[in-house]
């Protein structure tokens, strides 16, 4: 059995309140009909033998494009329609995962509760950076390297011409978000954290807008390290040792830079005293270990490998990202499970990455 904890769904109840809300058409949902519609999901995991999906929830951050109450609400029809899914069918999901209204963050630990308890949902999903929703901001506008208008939105697709606005963000560990971990710690169960920033995103301060996908291919690796970095210096795997985080992009920079994380934490040691990390037991590279990550680079076996060696084992997940391909997932799913089998580890490894894991982290019938 293969279960990808990694695949992104937008149930078309909530695709449809989204789009509404919005007052424009997902553009992702015209281009990439896998990431709505079920039958066409269905169809896609049909070509794979004992492959099951924990539906991850796609869409824009819920906090960005609407104000507490209403994103509440969008919070509420999203959990609703993704517990609806799984349940029925079992046969091909093997869980779903929840979405909060982290601007309102006692009805967000309220929907916690209820996606847990009543929809038997398995984990919670967070965006990094965070956004603070503006009805300002969203009235305002950038213009691409062409001259044409970015929405204060959408993610750039084929045919459309849209992206986010410089909107205000906010570190994953900022204090208001702590009783979110605590929460998901409570029950043991893990919070995807998935990397979210636009073409407004700039990568010089001489420019407004970041060219050539860099704000995406390079940047949400690099978004999602830092969020792993703030979350290790808040302390939070000393205050919640029952918290789970899964990352994506196989631990982004984490694995690859390694050995740079200790030099440079023990260098810091030496020449300020430590104070970075005085409010750690432990080095610092050793929390970062603590997080739990998939499998998702669309096939790189020697990636993997650094992943396999930094992380454990039992701390890697087979993920894959579907259905975000230009092939609307086959070239995902195909490519990841090929760059798992040609890892050089043992079969029995193999089976903790592809399934074993997964059911142990999320709870699932043996």
């Amino acid at each position: 059995m293969k279960i990808d904890i990694y695949s992104h769904f937008i149930p078309q109840k909530y695709h449809d309140e989204l789009c509404k809300h919005l007052g424009k058409p997902y553009p992702m949902a015209i281009t990439n009909p896998c990431i709505i519609d079920l039958d066409s999901r269905l169809r896609l995991m049909d070509k794979y033998d004992e492959y099951m999906q924990v539906l991850v929830p796609g869409g824009p951050p819920i906090e960005a494009v609407a104000e507490p109450k209403k994103a509440s609400e969008l919070a509420r029809i999203a959990n609703d329609s993704m517990a609806e899914i799984v349940e029925k069918r079992r046969d091909r999901f093997a869980a779903g995962v929840a979405i909060v209204a982290t601007n309102d963050i006692e009805a967000a630990l309220t929907e916690i509760d209820r996606a847990v308890k009543k929809l038997n949902l398995k984990g919670l999903y967070l965006f990094t950076p965070q956004y603070l929703y503006s009805a300002d901001s969203a009235q305002r506008s950038l213009k691409d390297q062409n001259n044409r208008p970015i929405d204060p939105i959408l993610p750039p697709m084929k045919g459309h011409t849209v992206g986010d606005l410089p909107m205000k963000t906010q570190p994953i560990d900022e204090p208001v978000f702590e009783p979110l971990f605590e929460k998901m710690a409570q029950y043991k169960l893990p919070i995807w954290i998935h990397p979210r920033t636009t073409p407004a995103f700039a990568d010089y301060t001489s420019e407004k807008i970041s060219k050539y996908r860099i704000w995406q291919i390079f940047g949400w690796p690099y978004h999602t390290t830092a969020a792993m970095t703030r979350l290790v210096f808040s302390a939070l795997f000393e205050k919640y040792p029952e918290i789970r985080i899964i990352t994506h992009h196989a631990g982004a920079m984490v694995p690859l830079f390694e050995h740079r994380i200790s030099a440079q934490y023990d260098y810091d040691e030496k020449l300020f005293s430590g104070e970075i990390a005085k409010t750690l037991n432990k080095r610092p590279v050793d929390y970062f270990r603590m997080f739990y990550t998939d499998t998702a680079l669309n096939g790189n076996s020697l990636a993997l490998m650094l992943a396999y060696s930094f992380f454990g084992p039992e701390r890697l997940l087979f993920g894959t990202d579907a259905p975000h391909d230009h092939l609307m997932g086959d070239l995902s799913i195909r490519d990841t499970i090929a760059s798992v089998e040609q890892m050089e580890i043992s079969p029995s490894e193999k089976k903790l990455i592809f399934e074993e894991n997964a059911k142990r982290l999320l709870h699932l019938p043996v």
